[in-house]
């Protein structure tokens, strides 16, 4: 090779080192840190219902000291959210709790439902961030919990009064119509359980059924869970699911500008690891809102062209 094509490709190596290393410094001290309110407008209401304010946050990925990540989450009360869907990873840190009670303090009296992610189990280790590339199909993680799960619960449905939808059902009155949720704890871990999810879903019908005072046709049905698996995600809109709310993804974390997500985590597609999409199984389909989240590792804190993200979905009647 001659000294000139040495020279050329050793400015091209610097160039490209350059400009790798300009991105993982804007990825992990700023983007991570540009938190974004997205918006979306669902049409699933009745006919004539109020529109119905659902803020879905997912993904905290909570440390004590993220004190911007927690003012920020805190503010977003000034939206006058109706509703408040919590799709897990709240914890980052064995004290991300403090984090938590700082970030949700100020929603006290708006009624929320909220489901487990595996960081709410497992505190975060350090990794091969490769690993994160390798196809995903879930799993337990070999170690026992080590995180207070139990505690954050309390918090959650003792304090601020949510409903807890691990692999459980739901209904909540809002805005004069009636919200019908069913959700699971986390599928990347395996601790859904659709089996018993089904017999829920069916003896909350029959309970609405014998209910005279029940009119059906002002009910709405809502699935949630953490991580979008494709059967969670299928099993929801067989159950007639009209939308479907998850996390888990935090949208490729790392994208490719033009391109998008590199990887999803699970088996969704990569082209709705994030934002809002429709989901079809069976001749039949739901709106399906994924979140990219808020947080990260911290061990991995960085985002590329993926910022983090709260969603503030408008729930409005269906066009007759």
């Amino acid at each position: 090779m001659s000294r000139r094509s040495v020279g050329l490709l050793s400015g091209l190596l610097g160039t490209a080192a350059a400009l790798g290393a300009g991105a993982f410094a804007w990825g992990s001290l700023i983007e991570r840190r540009l938190f974004t309110l997205r918006a979306e407008t669902v049409p699933v209401l009745p006919p004539g219902a109020e529109t119905i304010r659902v803020l879905h946050i997912s993904d905290l990925h909570m440390a004590p000291w993220q004190r911007d990540k927690q003012r920020w989450v805190a503010e977003l009360v000034a939206l006058k959210p109706d509703l408040i869907v919590l799709t897990g990873d709240n914890l980052g840190h064995e004290d991300g709790l403090i984090g938590i009670r700082r970030a949700f303090d100020t929603f006290r009296g708006i009624p929320g439902v909220q489901v487990h992610g595996s960081n709410d189990y497992y505190g975060p280790m350090r990794k091969n961030w490769l690993r994160y590339f390798e196809r995903h199909t879930g799993g337990i993680p070999p170690r026992s919990p080590n995180l207070d799960t139990a505690a954050m619960d309390r918090f959650f449905t003792e304090t601020l009064r949510w409903k807890d939808l691990n692999n459980a059902v739901t209904s909540l009155e809002v805005n004069g119509t009636t919200l019908d949720f069913f959700g699971v704890d986390d599928p990347h871990i395996h601790r859904d359980r659709l089996d018993v999810l089904t017999g829920l879903i069916d003896d909350l019908r029959d309970d609405q059924t014998s209910d005279d005072s029940s009119d059906v046709s002002r009910h709405v049905t809502l699935g949630v869970a953490h991580a979008p698996y494709q059967r969670v995600l299928n099993a929801f809109v067989t159950h007639g699911a009209q939308m479907i709310f998850a996390g888990h993804t935090h949208g490729g974390q790392v994208c490719v500008p033009g391109y998008g997500a590199l990887v999803t985590n699970c088996d969704i597609p990569r082209k709705k690891v994030k934002g809002l999409s429709v989901w079809t199984h069976a001749l039949r389909s739901s709106f399906l809102n994924v979140s990219a989240g808020l947080g990260t590792s911290i061990y991995a804190p960085v985002r590329f062209a993926c910022r983090p993200e709260a969603t503030l979905v408008k729930l409005v009647a269906a066009q007759v």
